[in-house]
């Protein structure tokens, strides 16, 4: 066992950990800095509960090594809201009732930031008609393929799905 320092900037805030060097980010979150946002789900890759944002891209931290993202920005669900006030994402979910148990929403309201981010940046998904399109229009098909790696075991999709569309029709008129 070989442990390592490292200097993980979480939610804006730094954290130097002594780590072992298969310490997992999720891990380091949950465990070391006390961070419950993300969830641990399957530990797998396969759920989407302990998504984050690093660096502002999706990524699932159950497959992340703390070690490999020496200084890069972690954002969390508890980081997406600023000055007290909930992320647009976070009260869209709230207005829509986009969660049954909760224990998804974290990683499902991440995942969907960083998702409307992906598509400004333009990005095509699997079931972008057009690739080649200066602009993508994002349909509930395409919500719910750019979103299909996020798991709901409530089956809370039908409320989600609206809940993103809202922030993304909001995004539209600015």
């Amino acid at each position: 066992m070989e442990e390592v320092d490292v200097t993980l900037r979480v939610d804006g805030e730094e954290h130097r950990l002594t780590v072992d060097t298969r310490t997992t980010l999720l891990d380091a979150l949950r465990e070391r800095l006390g961070n419950t946002s993300p969830k641990k789900g399957c530990d797998h890759g396969q759920c989407g509960a302990c998504t984050i944002l690093l660096d502002g891209r999706r990524v699932n931290s159950c497959l992340a090594l703390a070690v490999a993202y020496e200084g890069s920005d972690i954002t969390t669900a508890d980081g997406l809201a600023e000055n007290g006030e909930l992320h647009p994402m976070q009260r869209a979910f709230i207005e829509h009732d986009g969660f049954q148990c909760g224990y998804c929403t974290p990683g499902q309201i991440v995942s969907a930031v960083g998702m409307l981010d992906e598509v400004e940046a333009g990005w095509p998904s699997h079931v972008t008609g057009d690739v080649s399109a200066e602009e993508i229009t994002l349909s509930d098909a395409e919500i719910r393929e750019r979103m299909s790696g996020n798991l709901c075991r409530c089956g809370a999709y039908a409320n989600i799905v609206p809940a993103i569309r809202e922030i993304t029709e909001e995004r539209a008129r600015r």
